[in-house]
């Protein structure tokens, strides 16, 4: 199947993306970490799975400190990954497939191992290298309060050998430098950067950290430094942006408004998608106004409790703060930052109670208007897994002793009954980079491929219902409660989610699809068509 071009529509206003977490896809070399021509081999279960898309997180150069997002070089493929030749394959075998690839950019920092930082280190205080970055005159005490997102001060001294030496601002890992965005080298470094991954066929970027590249004038002390960052833990409280110096500036917006005119200049109707945790649906619809970004990643469902209320909520608040900009609204439960769904899920209930209403909570937000972002892993119903502290590589965890983010990383299983599952070509029992689980054969793709009652075989028939019914179906979305059911519906579609301990019998008509063995069952979201 060629990659078409000629739909109307912009591909990515109702896509469906899987984001391929590159360490811990697939193994092409042996040496226990994922890499691109892995990824180009396992091209094929993407599109059997019925995905429009594939997101890559970070391969570019990289000490690997944050496991990629601490880049030494935009412009080129870390050897742990391949090379450049290597990238350049996989999309041309991605577009021969019809999916489309975004690719990750990480503009808010780079690592303390890129050429500018390096320099600004050894010229020295006042240097124009140093205004590249946040260095601030030597002090007893960090030059503000502000907290790393990963635990402890967000400023750390130079070790460039005097003995008053500068501090420098990292809002992530000390390796992890933020840019100062008010220099103008910045700018027109990134725009070079989107031209070079266009000009190699890449049909969008996923922008990391987005609503953090402006601080605010004279980075002032923050008025509440323990709140949680955003994107960490219970973060999305009511909270006042104006409070909070580092995060959701204003002048984020001139640096996307650049960037979207880059992009128009090329073909194919090129897109980025925000990683922006903001506090409400109306804050994150200011980062999808038509000059900026194409979409951004709508947090409040992946945070929603399995409730029915909750989810009614966000779908409500999503559908009309987009709808005030005309934009498209993103789905996503799962990603490489956050516990695995089905495990949440299971909090206070038992792992296959947590699955059913993973499985549920899918289907409900593949029924809805816009693009849905799935993860790696989660078709096959991947739980977290508790890895043991001597195996941790987070470096969240190394800051603070919180276990971090390292449990929704693990690679993925392929097939065959032990460890690495597939997953590259060594000899059975040998452990991936993170090790997995000794009961994980029953979850393997092979395994999963001949049981129709499997989580494979369930997103696949989703996946394909979402390509056939949903095109025919009205954008506008009735949202209706009554106890604990949902009830989303689209001209006569119908998606009845069931978050309630007893069965309740969905509206009469032809069940499309059904996360479950039996439509209105507790846990269970079924589509209906009732014309």
């Amino acid at each position: 199947m060629s990659l078409d071009r000629s739909k109307q529509a912009p591909w990515w206003r109702d896509a469906t993306v899987y984001q391929v977490y590159v360490r811990s896809f697939a193994d092409a070399d042996g040496d226990g970490v994922g890499d691109l021509p892995g990824i180009t081999a396992r091209l094929p279960h993407l599109a059997d799975l019925g995905v429009d898309a594939v997101w890559l997180t970070p391969f570019y150069r990289s000490p690997q400190h944050d496991h990629g997002y601490d880049v030494a070089d935009y412009r080129d493929v870390d050897p742990l990954f391949g090379d450049l030749g290597d990238a350049e394959r996989l999309v041309e075998a991605a577009h021969g497939l019809g999916l489309r690839v975004i690719v990750d950019l990480v503009p808010n920092h780079t690592s303390s191992e890129h050429a500018w930082f390096r320099a600004a280190v050894a010229a020295g205080p006042g240097s124009p290298e140093r205004a590249r970055y946040h260095f601030r005159p030597w002090s007893p005490e960090p030059p503000n309060n502000w907290r790393s997102v990963f635990g402890g001060a967000a400023w750390s001294r130079v070790d460039d050998g005097s003995e008053q030496p500068e501090w420098y601002l990292h809002l992530f890992d000390s390796t992890q430098p933020d840019l100062d965005w008010q220099h103008p080298e910045v700018g027109d470094m990134f725009v070079d950067v989107l031209r070079f991954w266009l000009d190699r066929g890449v049909d969008g970027f996923r922008v990391d950290v987005a609503h953090g590249l402006i601080k605010a004038a004279g980075l002032p002390d923050h008025d509440d430094p323990d709140l949680p960052a955003p994107g960490r833990d219970d973060s999305m409280v009511a909270r006042d942006r104006a409070d909070e110096p580092m995060w959701d500036q204003p002048g984020v917006h001139d640096v996307y408004r650049r960037w979207h005119e880059v992009l128009a200049a090329y073909g194919g109707d090129r897109m980025m998608v925000a990683e922006a945790w903001t506090p409400d649906a109306e804050s994150m619809s200011r980062y999808v106004r038509a000059d900026e970004f194409q979409q951004a990643f709508n947090f409040a469902w992946l945070l929603a409790p399995w409730s029915a209320s909750s989810f009614a909520d966000v779908v409500t608040d999503t559908l009309e703060a987009v709808g005030r900009v005309d934009a498209s609204a993103t789905w996503v439960l799962s990603n490489h930052d956050v516990v695995r769904h089905a495990t949440r899920y299971a909090a206070g209930a038992t792992p296959e109670r947590g699955l059913a209403r993973a499985r549920a909570a899918t289907l409900t937000m593949l029924a809805l208007p816009g693009s849905a972002y799935l993860y790696q892993g989660e078709e096959l119903g991947l739980p977290e897994v508790d890895v043991a502290p001597e195996d941790r590589t987070d470096p969240s965890w190394f800051r603070t002793g919180e276990v971090g983010r390292d449990g929704c990383r693990v690679p993925i299983p392929w097939e065959g009954d032990e460890p690495p599952y597939g997953f590259g070509p060594v000899a059975p029992g040998s452990q991936p980079w993170l090790p997995q689980p000794e009961e994980w054969a029953g979850l393997s793709v092979a395994a999963q491929q001949a049981d129709e009652d499997s989580t494979l075989a369930f997103y696949r028939r989703a996946l394909a219902a979402r390509r056939e019914v949903l095109p025919g179906v009205p954008r506008e979305v009735s949202v209706e409660t009554h106890d604990d059911v949902l009830t989303l519906r689209r001209g006569d579609l119908v998606c009845h989610l069931n978050c309630g301990d007893s069965a309740v019998e969905p509206p009469a008509g032809e069940v499309v699809v059904c996360s479950g063995p039996t439509p209105g069952s507790p846990d269970t979201a079924t589509w209906v068509r009732t014309g």
